[in-house]
C-alpha cells in the first residue's frame, strides 16, 4: 500500500476517502437516556434492563429510515393522535423508547410509560 503525509491507509486507488456520515441521535427529551447514550451509565433510568436500552439505542444509531427499527421483538409501529409522526419500540412491560425522524436524523428521543 503506498505511504502518504497522512498515514499509510489515507489513499484508495489513488482518490481522497470520503469521509462516511453516519445517521446519529440528533436530540433527546429524556436527560436519563441521554446521559446513559453518553456515558453509559444507567444511573436514572427507570428500567431494569439497561443492556435491550443500550441495543435499542445502536439499532437507532444505525438505522437509515424509521423502519428499519422493526426488528423481532421491538414490536415497532407508529405512534397516531398528536404523537403522529413519531415511532414506538418496546422495552420491556409497559416501556417503550419513542422517537422522532427529520428525514436524515434520529430526533427526540424519550423512554416514557405507556400505561
Amino acid at each position: 500500500m503506498p505511504e502518504c503525509k497522512s498515514g499509510p491507509y489515507a489513499i484508495l486507488d489513488g482518490r481522497k476517502a470520503q469521509p462516511y456520515n453516519q445517521l446519529v441521535i440528533a436530540s433527546f427529551r429524556s436527560k436519563a437516556l441521554q446521559r446513559f447514550f453518553e456515558t453509559g451509565k444507567p444511573r436514572g433510568l427507570s428500567v431494569q434492563d439497561d443492556k435491550r436500552v443500550a441495543r435499542i439505542l445502536r439499532a437507532l444509531e444505525a438505522a437509515s429510515r424509521p423502519v428499519d427499527m422493526d426488528l423481532p421483538g421491538y414490536r415497532f409501529h407508529g405512534l397516531t393522535g398528536d404523537q403522529k409522526g413519531r415511532y414506538s419500540v418496546r422495552i420491556t412491560g409497559n416501556w417503550r423508547i419513542t422517537f422522532g425522524w427529520d428525514g436524515e436524523n434520529v430526533t427526540d428521543v424519550d423512554m416514557e410509560d405507556y400505561h
